[in-house]
């Protein structure tokens, strides 16, 4: 790093900059992905109305596992641990939601992600599926 006043000022303006264009593309490259994770989605929700899939209530879990919780949302479970499900809508939900006692009772009320085209991706081995693969398994065990 430079020595004098005015060079650290300018090496963190660059790296400030650098940063700044590094996040940018992160950006539009996850704005991408969410855009072809949507175009799959479309395409898995024509292909569930022409073969009249049945939907079925989608329920979150506790991160432990134990308890479940309703949502209030119809769809398919694209993961077989069922933490991730798709509902009729198109919407993309995470079903793994702290909760306290009172949603036993009440049940949940979860926002739609962004859908990613890996889901589980960075997981361990064995953990990580695709958004094409996941949405083909649901289709072919109906």
């Amino acid at each position: 790093m430079p020595g004098t006043d005015p060079d650290r000022e300018s090496w963190r303006a660059e790296r400030a900059e650098a940063a700044a264009a590094h996040a940018q593309a992160l950006e539009r490259r996850r704005a991408k992905e969410t855009e072809q994770a949507r175009g799959l989605i479309a395409q898995f929700l024509a292909e569930a109305r022409r073969r009249d899939l049945a939907p079925v209530p989608l329920r979150a879990r506790s991160p432990d596992g134990k308890r479940h919780y309703r949502t209030g949302l119809e769809g398919w479970y694209l993961r077989r641990n069922q933490t991730v499900g798709l509902a009729t809508d198109g919407g993309f939900y995470l079903l793994t939601t702290p909760a306290g006692p009172s949603a036993l009772l009440r049940g949940v009320r979860l926002e739609p992600s962004d859908p990613p085209m890996v889901l589980g991706a960075g997981a361990r081995d064995g953990e990580s599926i695709d958004l094409a693969e996941a949405l083909a398994r649901v289709l072919e065990e109906h």
